[in-house]
């Protein structure tokens, strides 16, 4: 794994914390360490630190002292607690302090890391700004000088320090996190948590208890006590994303908390309090998922107290050569190099694009151009080859699956492709996916369940073919 994030590690027993030192250091991190809350407390002020993990029991500052006075001092810090099976009420406590989660001694080191890089994960969404309007290398931005641009950059202007529920709406690939993220950074709550969760990427089951935590022996498997995301983004904000595709008994619960700032962990009876701003958002038309019940009428007026509409990238073609100069720029910087020229032919050709994909897939066009070219300057020629490998038609349905393996390994052979293997797999499931979203009449949960991929593959899946969730009738 590489990874420039830096850990501080608060412990005093030597022998575990030589041991997480060296797990972590394993993964890549630059590992920093402290034996107890005092150390810890002083280094962790001097900056630079992504995630700070310490113990709950420590010789000066305890655990529970240090996180609350890292909250105060380093606010965008996420710190884990350590602790013994004893004290998970303590752990409690840290989390409604200010801690961004627990582990319970002795955990296993799996455990540990996916929570590390979960933390990392969340670190930087709420420390690394989203410029509004302009783009800096390396940075993440929201770009564009489009008439529609500059009215969303209003309406967050305009928002963004009021204490209201917001719903995004635009279709995939729009930005609608980077969105979520200004209003964020720009609200009274900038120095709070900042909690993402996609809902359409975990399975119906786990949802619930991700979102709202749950008690030893709720389920199966539920070994132990866990936090939800709601009370990790205590005092702060989360952001749902793609809420339209959340299961109508999640909406009933999730509906509660907005109405009495309240949450039940599954499994449990003690009533919490929690003091959440709510950023939601959908590519889903939810006025006819409630005319279809699929979404409940009631949580929609909850969450759309004020509702962004993102402009898909066809809307405003205007704003594709700042687009095209900033992710140069963004990926030649990680590749550490210089960003090479591109002729205006070339920015017109991506400019008569649809981009059904929107902002994410021009991304992923510009990122390939760079990988693939090999001169300083990027014709119109490069651009029609990438489109064209980006957007590799199927084909044709006649065509048996032998017959169109012997028709690659020929072209192979004849050296006008070198690519095969991912070809043919791009027919696959090209078909697969045609197939499974007709015979489920544009119902993605069911074909994606059908197929055993998230809902959100299924959706990724669909805008790389160029599927339309409608389209796609069994014989395709």
């Amino acid at each position: 794994m590489e990874t420039d994030a830096k850990i501080l590690l608060v412990e005093d027993d030597p022998a575990i914390l030589m041991t997480l030192r060296q797990v972590l250091a394993a993964e890549g991190y630059a590992v920093a360490v402290e034996k107890s809350g005092d150390q810890g407390l002083a280094l962790a002020k001097r900056g630079g630190f992504d995630v700070v993990i310490t113990d709950l029991r420590m010789p000066g500052l305890t655990g529970l002292e240090l996180v609350r006075e890292l909250r105060r001092s380093c606010p965008r810090v996420p710190i884990l607690m350590m602790t013994g099976h004893g004290t998970t009420e303590t752990a409690i406590e840290a989390i409604q302090a200010g801690a961004y989660d627990y582990l319970v001694k002795p955990f296993e080191i799996p455990e540990l890391l996916k929570l590390v890089a979960q933390a990392v994960g969340v670190g930087r969404l709420m420390s690394e700004p989203v410029k509004i309007g302009e783009a800096g290398v390396g940075q993440d931005a929201i770009v564009g000088s489009s008439r529609a641009m500059q009215s969303l950059y209003k309406e967050i202007g305009r928002i963004a320090a009021k204490p209201v529920s917001v719903l995004i709406r635009g279709e995939t690939g729009t930005g609608k996190e980077l969105v979520a993220r200004a209003i964020y950074q720009h609200s009274d709550r900038g120095n709070a948590p900042f909690v993402a969760i996609n809902c359409a990427a975990i399975p119906e089951t786990l949802l619930e208890s991700e979102l709202f935590g749950h008690e030893r022996g709720a389920f199966t498997g539920a070994e132990a006590r866990r936090i939800g995301r709601f009370e990790q983004a205590n005092r702060g904000t989360i952001f749902l994303d793609e809420i339209g595709d959340m299961t109508p008994g999640t909406q009933v619960k999730l509906l509660r908390v907005l109405q009495e700032k309240t949450l039940q962990r599954l499994g449990g009876k003690e009533t919490l309090p929690v003091d959440v701003r709510v950023i939601a958002a959908t590519h889903r038309d939810l006025e006819e998922a409630i005319r279809q019940h699929q979404f409940r009428e009631d949580l929609y007026y909850r969450l759309s107290v004020v509702v962004l509409n993102l402009p898909p990238l066809r809307a405003r073609p205007e704003d594709i050569p700042d687009l095209v100069q900033y992710f140069l720029r963004k990926y030649a910087a990680e590749a550490g190099g210089a960003p090479p020229s591109i002729q205006p032919e070339a920015v017109g050709l991506l400019q008569d694009q649809a981009w059904p994909g929107n902002v994410r897939e021009l991304e992923n066009v510009i990122r390939k151009m760079l990988v693939m070219g090999q001169g300083y300057t990027i014709d119109s020629e490069q651009v029609r080859n990438t489109l064209a490998r980006t957007k590799q038609p199927a084909p044709p349905a006649a065509q048996s699956l032998p017959e169109q393996v012997d028709e690659l390994l020929l072209a192979a052979q004849r050296g006008e492709i070198n690519d095969a293997g991912s070809r043919l797999n791009e027919v696959v499931e090209r078909v697969l996916y045609a197939r499974a979203i007709g015979l489920a009449h544009g119902n993605q949960a069911l074909a994606a369940r059908w197929l055993g991929v998230s809902r959100l593959t299924m959706r990724e899946k669909l805008t790389q073919y160029g599927l339309h969730p409608k389209q796609g009738a069994a014989g395709e």
